[in-house]
């Protein structure tokens, strides 16, 4: 209970942290909030106009002022209006969050069932052509920035070919309708998978190659064991650990790329209203999405550490304390 009480008191704080650090710089960026809310009105305020409109919305007080009245409603679970669609912020992310929930837990899922069955495959036949040409296609791939990838795919299957649809989630009046939906889900997910595909199935070849050299393999061929049966029962069983620990880890990472794809597509997600909402200087909206992402990352940090301390107990706080000597003896003095 007490270790667990100090993931939660650390988890708090860096929330909290994060919380003042975007508040203060999103504040001290240049942009005009008021242009958010009132559109081309803002610019033809005069300057009582303006100061009756800053009033309205808190943005005269000075920032700290701002921030604790901001932490007080986040608190009571306000988290204000969006000035650019005048509505609770919660409201509209509540309206964006399936679509990148579908999107880019579609792509987390695909990426991993892949990456495990392409690590297999290569790491079975390592060194030969068929592995050397994976790897350097897979090497290219992952270098290849979202942004570019997605206009170029826009520019092929959308715009040339006229294949699939360029944007949006779904087609006008089709919200319902399943098929549409993934109709317009396959160039956005494409991006996802293809980007990340390769870095994680590279991982999981390596894990897989160093069981595959490890002592005991050896000596399970050396009783007659099949190579497939050594493979599966015993190599890939040890990495399975570490493959959900990188599954973890890989969230985050899955989950920026999915941003990108969004704002490239103009896919109504949460990346889409991440970029407008830093555009547009739409602040309550950008700190809940900002909170939300970052206690995603957190999350899933800690659920990483979990599952490691679970493969090596050594690694629980408190658990792991040097005997005297110990330090020593390793370097052989």
């Amino acid at each position: 209970m007490l270790k667990w009480g100090k993931k939660l008191l650390f988890f708090l704080f860096y929330l909290f942290l994060l919380s003042v650090l975007v508040f203060v710089i999103s504040r001290l960026s240049p942009g005009d909030p008021l242009v958010s809310y009132y559109g081309e009105r803002a610019e033809k305020m005069d300057a009582q106009e303006r100061e009756w409109a800053e009033n309205r919305l808190g943005l005269r007080d000075p920032i700290p002022v701002q921030y604790v009245r901001w932490l007080e409603n986040a608190l009571q679970g306000d988290f204000g209006i969006s000035y650019k669609y005048k509505m609770d912020a919660a409201e509209v992310i509540r309206g964006r969050i399936g679509n990148t929930l579908l999107l880019g837990g579609s792509g987390f899922l695909l990426i991993f069932f892949l990456a495990l069955w392409l690590g297999v495959f290569c790491a079975w036949y390592e060194g030969r052509w068929v592995d050397r040409a994976i790897c350097s296609l897979g090497t290219v791939t992952s270098c290849i920035p979202e942004f570019w990838l997605s206009l170029v795919f826009i520019l092929i299957f959308a715009v040339n070919l006229k294949w699939l649809p360029s944007s949006g989630a779904y087609s006008v009046g089709k919200a319902e309708d399943v098929g549409d939906r993934l109709w317009h889900l396959i160039l956005p997910l494409s991006i996802v998978v293809m980007t990340h595909l390769w870095y994680y199935a590279y991982m999981i070849r390596n894990k897989l190659l160093e069981e595959v050299r490890a002592d005991y393999v050896l000596l399970a061929k050396s009783k007659g064991l099949k190579r497939s049966k050594v493979m599966v029962k015993h190599c890939l069983r040890n990495v399975m650990p570490s493959y959900f620990s990188i599954m973890a880890i890989a969230v985050p990472h899955i989950l920026g790329g999915t941003y990108i794809v969004e704002t490239v597509f103009s896919y109504p997600g949460i990346g889409t209203l991440s970029y407008e909402s830093a555009r547009y200087k739409d602040y309550n909206l950008l700190m809940l999405l900002c909170i939300l992402s970052g206690a995603l990352v957190l999350l899933c940090n800690l659920a990483a550490q979990a599952i490691n301390e679970r493969i090596d107990p050594r690694l629980k706080a408190g658990e792991f304390l040097k005997e005297p000597g110990v330090e020593d003896e390793g370097r052989g003095v």
